[in-house]
């Protein structure tokens, strides 16, 4: 390809996992699996909160739209990736590769987001439990909501935006099996500095921000609970909490497993098998640790698959 003809890219390819046939079938029943186990997990929590009546409250409001958030973040690469070792083709269309880009992007900012959300509202109904059902108001969780899906649909589009900028010469091999936003930005033969300042800023203010959140809502949590006198009321409070602390922690720490793994063996190969961890792993477990540690979710399900409650 010439050099002055850089941004008429038609495809890029995805290199994705091993290339050995055999082990082509075996990751395509895995993740075939897993993807729809994500996908029906998910679509069960957010149907059994729309259709009980009992579960219309902040917290399950904010847990069927992680939930949604989930199946739409695995949905943006898995099925691309099941079609591309269905058809042993790696390409993806320069469009196609910014669509995905996009959608990605915003799936995950919105679950960092979702997830701080909970936290504020596990910090309200433990530490200011006469206040809570005024302050978590609908029309507040309704605009948590929506203010989530505004932020990180502009820092998305910017994010977008400044990749179109970028000019691609001839390698166009991603290692990786979706378009992630550094993986293309280190592709680029034009000048990637502010593409970088951008993004490392923005990860930093859109990753960091909401964690030191959700720990400092934690921190006045356990401070709350440590001044409950009964061993009863401290184990339901805290139970409360448990599901969304593990959520948490399968969230932060596979996606910064992601970077470490990349850094530590300066190969970006190995930050594919990372990135199933908060693309498909996490999203598949997250129904199982909400529904099997909450009574109401599995009286709520049981009830919407039509058993006994």
């Amino acid at each position: 390809m010439e050099p002055g003809n850089e941004t008429r890219i038609s495809e890029f390819f995805l290199l994705g996992f091993s290339e050995e046939p055999e082990l082509q079938v075996f990751v395509f029943g895995l993740f075939l699996s897993m993807y729809l186990v994500t996908v029906f997990g998910n679509l069960l929590i957010v149907l059994a909160t729309i259709t009980n009546s009992h579960l219309h409250t902040p917290m399950y409001f904010f847990l069927s739209n992680l939930s949604f958030v989930d199946i739409c973040l695995s949905s943006t690469t898995i099925p691309k990736m099941l079609v591309n070792i269905q058809t042993q083709r790696r390409g993806i269309t320069y469009a196609g590769c910014l669509t995905q880009m996009f959608f990605f992007i915003l799936f995950v900012v919105l679950d960092d987001f979702l997830l701080t959300v909970m936290a504020y509202d596990r910090f309200m109904a433990i530490c200011h439990p006469l206040h809570y059902t005024v302050t978590m108001n609908p029309r507040l969780c309704g605009l948590l909501v929506l203010g989530s899906w505004i932020i990180s649909f502009l820092y998305t589009l910017l994010q977008i935006l400044m990749v179109l900028q970028l000019s691609f010469c001839a390698n166009l091999e991603i290692p990786q099996f979706f378009c992630e936003l550094n993986q293309m930005i280190q592709l680029a033969c034009s000048d990637t500095f502010l593409n970088d300042i951008v993004m490392y800023f923005a990860a930093g203010l859109l990753a960091g921000g909401p964690f030191i959140g959700i720990i400092f809502s934690y921190l006045k949590i356990v401070s709350s609970i440590r001044g409950i006198s009964s061993v009863s009321g401290k184990y339901k409070a805290f139970s409360t909490c448990v599901s969304h602390l593990l959520v948490v922690c399968l969230f932060y720490c596979s996606s910064l497993g992601v970077y470490v793994s990349t850094f530590a063996t300066h190969n970006a190969h190995s930050s594919a098998p990372a990135s199933v961890m908060y693309t498909l792993v996490t999203p598949m477990l997250n129904p199982f640790i909400y529904s099997l540690r909450n009574k109401d979710i599995k009286g709520a399900l049981r009830r919407f698959l039509g058993g006994n409650s």
